[in-house]
């Protein structure tokens, strides 16, 4: 069995960002220079090619036919969704998605309708990348694909073992197989124009915005939505009280503080000790606030990223 296109692109570029690259103060994306370039390259074909035929398909296609495409190949997504919960031990879940594979594939019509969503049989999200990272694979250095978008080392070599397993990348009809994938490619591309338009009023550096937004949103399906807090010393933001946190890790410096000179020397330490008290009192108000806020931006910016993300899937479950 040959390697699949998206198979090679995926691994070509895994061998370049292991050739090493400048780096930059971001130790998620050291291959920023080289990430940034694909990212233009793949913004000038989308810009020239893509973008115009998916504006195209959408102005002459119903939204049903488009929906109906989603569901095709959102159906044979779910082959390797099911698979992958396999591997992941999720049992009740990918007994779901089984039924669900079977519902759309002989009731839907090859998947072409959806009716698996009406009877209860929800669709899930899960590739090979989302298993390496079930089964404690790190992310890796970030990467821009050519062609492809954003991923990371694992997800890249998750993205080439799908590619080589994929029954449309592996059809021997030539003709059949290229027309099955520029057309997944176009109205993958049609179901995300609306999304663009989120993307440029958000972002004042798209790639950046789109490395951030990809980077939590893989975090996010990783640990099925609920993803472990982060500790404060891996966020870029300081602390609002810097002091008293400092403090609070460092009780020996409270023990440095002079006690406050009274009348009576009994009274001091009394005093001093209740000082203390509220402020770690405050402190502990103002880490657990500023970790809500981050907790409350991240999730909106999880699913502000997830509608962005969800490519072929879009429309998927609609008939």
């Amino acid at each position: 069995m040959n390697l699949s296109i998206a198979s090679k692109i995926a691994l070509v570029t895994l061998a370049v960002s292991l050739t090493g690259c400048a780096t930059n103060g971001d130790p998620r994306d050291p291959l920023e220079p080289l990430n940034r370039g694909i990212y233009t390259f793949n913004d000038t074909v989308d810009k020239a090619v893509t973008k115009p035929i998916a504006q195209g398909y959408r102005a002459v296609l119903p939204s049903p036919v488009r929906t109906g495409v989603s569901n095709f190949f959102s159906n044979i997504d779910d082959i390797f969704v099911t698979a992958n919960n396999l591997l992941q031990f999720k049992l009740h879940t990918a007994a779901s998605d089984f039924a669900r594979l079977l519902a759309n594939t002989t009731l839907g019509i090859g998947g072409i309708f959806d009716v698996a969503t009406s009877f209860g049989l929800p669709k899930h999200d899960e590739d090979f990348g989302q298993t390496l990272g079930y089964w404690g694979v790190d992310d890796g250095a970030f990467l821009m694909l050519p062609l492809l978008g954003p991923s990371n080392v694992r997800d890249a070599i998750g993205t080439g073992v799908q590619g080589y397993f994929d029954p449309v990348w592996n059809l021997n009809n030539v003709a059949v197989r290229n027309s099955l994938i520029g057309l997944n490619v176009v109205n993958s591309r049609a179901n995300l124009l609306d999304a663009e338009k989120v993307l440029d009023a958000a972002a004042l550096d798209p790639y950046t915005f789109l490395r951030d937004s990809y980077i939590q949103q893989r975090r996010s399906l990783i640990y099925d939505g609920n993803p472990p807090r982060e500790k404060l010393s891996d966020l870029d933001s300081e602390p609002v009280n810097k002091g008293a946190v400092s403090s609070v890790e460092n009780p020996e410096k409270v023990a440095e503080v002079p006690a406050v000179k009274t009348e009576t020397a009994d009274v001091a330490p009394a005093i001093q000790a209740e000082k203390d008290t509220e402020a770690k009192v405050e402190t502990a108000t103002t880490t657990e606030k500023s970790a809500e806020a981050e907790n409350a931006e991240s999730n909106g910016l999880t699913t502000l990223v997830a509608w962005l993300f969800s490519g072929s899937n879009a429309t998927a479950g609609q008939e």
